[in-house]
């Protein structure tokens, strides 16, 4: 009997340590995943897998607690939500946001003592400030009579215009071929040839032209320079909104170009691409030296793309001259207070 319970103790006893062992690797794994720096402590490489449902219900809390006691920054939620996710968003992670919510809001933490709790608190709140922080904020639209509003929200858009139809799926890292093998570093967006295309953030045309890959293409630089738009394959011959011009300012929601299928060719204003749809692609950049350098960081749009879709932008039709302009006139305050110093 004594000895079946010395078995019994050493098999517990064992099962601890495999226990202890397993959450150790783990988290070395975890580690290396994260510690993803540079030697003067830029981030080298995001991978953004926030949910759709988890940036929707962070973005809500942050609205509704605007004009409250304690306003709750929707990407100070979502940093909680990784570090107690393990950097995944599962179906705990709705839980992991409301829980935030409350320890935020009863001021039993604050974004510091969670810094200091959770060791990868700072990188994630670095990497999804990099990744969202122009999205919600105070901005001014045009309301039905005319008048312009103050408001306080989500002030990103879908790049897809309202009332157009497309599909997409998650395809960011497939392979591609033309003229090298290398991973699809965007996300396609599958629709009709002329559909417009829409800023889905404030910023600067930092590029616009032919590239052989893209084709007809258009960057954006966001106002804070850390997020670059890459919108490409648009429409043969008329690709781009009316006017539009490198160094242009462009509001979020915009109406900026077309979708067409051009592309993979050196030759320009050729459509060599298969099926209509819009490329856009999302580049974090933290350090500009290296992005120079060819040391690009883009991330998986998809997400983005599903959390936006709820936000498009009306546009309508110049008949005159076939162009599409957005319906409600809107201002971006961080630009209006900013400008000087962005030019700087």
């Amino acid at each position: 009997m004594e000895n079946k319970k010395n078995k019994i103790f050493a098999c517990l006893v064992m099962a601890v340590f495999m226990l202890a062992v397993g959450i150790y690797v783990y988290e070395g794994a975890h580690e290396s995943v994260l510690v993803t720096k540079t030697g003067d402590g830029n981030i080298k490489w995001v991978d953004f897998n926030v949910s759709a449902e988890a940036m929707k219900k962070a973005c809500l809390l942050d609205v509704e607690s605007y004009e409250s006691e304690t306003h709750l920054d929707w990407i100070t939620l979502l940093a909680y939500a990784a570090v107690k996710g393990g950097g995944e968003f599962g179906k705990k992670s709705q839980e992991y946001i409301a829980e935030a919510a409350q320890l935020l809001s009863g001021k039993e933490e604050t974004k510091e003592s969670l810094a200091e709790k959770y060791q990868y608190f700072s990188y994630y709140y670095e990497a999804y400030s990099a990744v969202l922080g122009g999205m919600v904020g105070e901005y001014e639209i045009e309301n039905e009579n005319g008048k312009m509003e103050k408001k306080y929200g989500l002030k990103a858009f879908s790049p897809i215009a309202k009332g157009f139809e497309y599909q997409d799926y998650d395809d960011f890292g497939v392979s591609r071929s033309f003229g090298y093998k290398r991973q699809h570093l965007g996300h396609d967006m599958m629709g009709l040839i002329g559909t417009p295309i829409i800023a889905c953030e404030s910023g600067y045309v930092e590029a616009l032209g032919w590239n052989r890959y893209g084709g007809w293409r258009i960057g954006i630089r966001s106002l804070d320079k850390k997020r670059y738009y890459y919108y490409a394959h648009l429409r043969q011959n008329r690709p781009y909104a009316e006017g539009l011009k490198e160094g242009a300012y462009v509001s979020a929601g915009d109406v900026i170009g077309y979708m067409g299928h051009t592309g993979y060719s050196d030759r320009e204003n050729v459509n060599n691409i298969d099926t209509v749809h819009l490329h856009v692609g999302l580049e974090l950049i933290f350090d500009e030296e290296r992005r120079e350098n060819g040391n690009e960081i883009w991330i998986d749009f998809y997400q983005i793309a599903r959390f936006l879709s709820a936000n498009r932008c009306e546009a309508i039709r110049d008949e005159t001259t076939k162009e599409w302009h957005r319906k409600y006139s809107f201002r971006d305050c961080f630009f209006f207070n900013n400008v000087i110093e962005y030019k700087q």
